[in-house]
């Protein structure tokens, strides 16, 4: 009896055991699965935040302060973030004082819209925090800036006093320009805002080309030298300058009206110049021989040219001359040779009484004609 006893208290015990144990493993994996971030963050320092403040994004609660410690120089806070709330990996942690009055709690910024997130153990260094600025050290700013203005600064002599009466008496009765003004910048500044896309791909594009002036300074540099050399030639001779210009607009003008009154005659004249033009395009050929023979013959006629008597020497069939070549015979020479001369081969002297019967020559005779008889022609081999 005892014994059965003793087995059904330690079968409660146990089952009491197992129970615990199940409650507890449950509380353990329901505080894991719940646990939230613990984060630390260091400030230059922590006026008004305690453990129990809260910490928000975007005014929202989403955290505890868990501790505040300070070390060294700067001050440890630790805070834990609730279960689900998603911060960015590079968030800033900022000390936000609602009033002067009111405590303070601890801002995250900005708030996570997508990327890596914060994790579970971070440290949010001194570089990314802040805190405001205190009423002390507003007063003692202001206090220092009054100490600068005042009769021991820069108002010792009544300077800052005199520029206060001339600032007054400049803006007095001037407030409705200094509105239009202030009007007017206001839609200069929206009018920027709005074309900021083109503004900023000016000031790119100025930027490129200071850099080409920049990279190539030295022929700018030439540039600069040379239009001053002509800036200061035309500044010597602007009075020749102007009027040479003067003379140009009064022949310019005499032009024009001397084409007003030739129009008819010089589009008749532009016609046949093109109808010359077409002639000279279509004989091209031709042009194009004579230019390259013209050369030669020019320098013939120099090389035959005799400077002391003032002829040209030249030999030449002159039956083309005489008429009746074939029944007297055809002469072949004219020649200017003085006398004396040697006879050129197979020519004999022409009798000055039979030069009168000869035809008119080119050029006048000079000395001994000479020609070739018909019937010593017949009788060569």
């Amino acid at each position: 009896m005892t014994t059965w006893r003793n087995a059904g208290a330690l079968a409660k015990l146990a089952a009491a055991v197992v129970a615990a144990s199940l409650v507890a493993g449950g509380f353990l994996l329901y505080s894991a699965a719940n646990h939230g971030k613990q984060v630390t963050a260091y400030f230059a320092e922590s006026i008004g935040v305690y453990k129990g403040s809260t910490v928000r994004v975007l005014g929202v609660p989403v955290g505890t302060v868990d501790a505040v410690r300070p070390e060294g120089t700067r001050v440890k806070v630790t805070m834990t973030l609730n279960h689900g709330v998603a911060v960015p990996a590079r968030v800033d942690a900022v000390v936000i004082a609602p009033s002067i009055v009111s405590d303070r709690y601890i801002q995250l910024t900005p708030a996570y819209t997508g990327g890596p997130q914060l994790a579970d153990g971070a440290v949010i260094p001194l570089a990314r925090t802040a805190v405001p600025v205190e009423v002390d050290q507003v007063y003692a700013s202001l206090a220092k800036l009054a100490n600068a203005l005042g009769p021991n600064g820069a108002n010792k002599n009544g300077a800052l006093s005199n520029l206060i009466k001339t600032g007054a008496a400049n803006l007095a009765g001037n407030g409705a320009y200094l509105k239009q003004m202030l009007t007017e910048f206001g839609g200069l500044s929206k009018t920027l805002g709005d074309s900021s896309g083109n503004l900023f791909a000016t000031i790119v594009s100025l930027q490129r080309f200071t850099t080409m002036l920049k990279n190539n300074g030295g022929q700018v540099r030439l540039a600069e030298n040379q239009l001053a050399q002509v800036s200061t030639f035309l500044a010597s001779d602007r009075r020749d300058l102007s009027a040479a210009i003067t003379e140009l607009a009064i022949a310019l003008n005499r032009v024009k009206g001397f084409i007003g009154g030739n129009r008819a005659l010089i589009s008749s004249n532009v016609s046949k110049l093109a109808a010359i033009t077409s002639i000279l395009v279509r004989e091209r050929a031709s042009l194009a021989e004579a230019l390259d023979v013209a050369p030669l013959a020019a320098d013939n006629l120099v090389n035959a040219y005799d400077a002391a008597r003032h002829t040209l020497v030249a030999r030449g069939y002159l039956g083309e001359l005489i008429g009746g070549a074939a029944a007297t015979g055809a002469f072949t020479t004219a020649s200017t040779q003085p006398a004396g001369d040697i006879a050129p081969p197979g020519s004999v002297a022409i009798p000055s009484s039979k030069i009168g019967s000869l035809p008119p020559l080119p050029l006048p005779s000079t000395g001994t004609v000479y020609g070739t008889p018909q019937a010593l022609l017949a009788g060569q081999p």
